[in-house]
């Protein structure tokens, strides 16, 4: 069992040095209550509501700047896995959307986020890279962020490369819900682990931003898609969520004695089902002596 933890607070805008002192704080506090892998928000040393890349550029840092540094020093120093999303500095264009995925003794590795949600692309150049699948002494660990998580094909490639543990920094906004129903994003993220059979940790943030009011919803879910902790919803705050997780149950995509939802994907099918950008299949096509 590998305890996870998902630290959900409410960066200050635009001021990294304070944001990063807030994540430390919290991810010392979740080690000593023996997290092993400890995920940030998206944009958690910065803040998220960019009016413009300009504006996002001074928030921005390399990968050798103070926030990624700060979280690597920290997990070196306690043996501990940080995954935390930051505003990552692009000499070409307009700053990365990015995630850093620290494992102790060895350098950053940095996701950028591949879907860009609504008007961040804006601000944000997206990335052009799948998402890492880490070696690690708790398993295979891998990265995406917030949106992402709404592409099936985006989380099912991980998982076919042998991800134990899906973590996902997010930034949701809150969204009209029914009554007594869990947010959306929760919903999707449930079954993005269930029809993958992986584990998934979403870490949310909290707070008001601009005008933007947060969800607040992290949630830790199981490889059979069931949460094994969640935040408060009805308590926007500074919150760590835990969860003990098998992660090898994540290697074991069988649904019963028969099924098996990679061994029975039907490859062969898939590919004519591909449509062109005009929704027209190319096996129809094919088939159109006019095409």
């Amino acid at each position: 069992m590998t305890k996870i933890a998902c630290c959900q607070y409410a960066p200050v805008f635009g001021d990294v040095r304070s944001n990063v002192a807030e994540s430390l704080a919290l991810f010392h506090r979740a080690v000593d209550g023996g997290a092993r892998v400890v995920v940030f928000p998206e944009l958690a040393s910065s803040g998220y509501a960019f009016a413009d890349s300009v504006e996002a550029d001074a928030a921005a840092e390399t990968a050798d700047g103070l926030a990624v540094s700060s979280w690597r020093q920290a997990a070196d120093e306690r043996g501990a896995i940080v995954v935390a999303g930051f505003c990552e500095a692009n000499e070409h264009g307009a700053p990365y959307n990015s995630a850093a995925v620290l494992v102790p003794g060895r350098a950053p590795v940095i996701y950028r986020k591949a879907h860009l949600w609504d008007a961040e692309r804006t601000v944000f150049t997206a990335g052009e890279a799948a998402p890492p699948v880490i070696e690690t002494e708790h398993g295979r660990i891998s990265v995406v962020i917030c949106y992402d998580l709404e592409f099936p094909e985006w989380i099912r490639n991980p998982a076919l490369r042998g991800a134990d543990l899906i973590c996902a920094p997010v930034n949701w906004p809150r969204m009209p819900r029914p009554a007594g129903e869990r947010p959306g994003e929760v919903v999707r993220t449930q079954a993005q682990a269930a029809m993958n059979r992986v584990s998934i940790a979403a870490c949310d943030r909290t707070g008001v931003e601009r005008g933007i009011d947060w969800t607040s919803a992290s949630v830790i879910v199981d490889a059979n898609g069931w949460p094994l902790d969640m935040a408060d919803l009805d308590q926007s705050r500074t919150e760590t969520i835990t969860a003990d997780v098998d992660l090898s149950e994540s290697r074991n995509k069988k649904l019963s004695a028969y099924s098996d939802v990679f061994a029975d994907r039907r490859t062969d099918l898939y590919s004519a089902m591909r449509s062109d950008a005009h929704g027209t299949s190319e096996s129809a096509m094919s088939e159109d002596p006019q095409r």
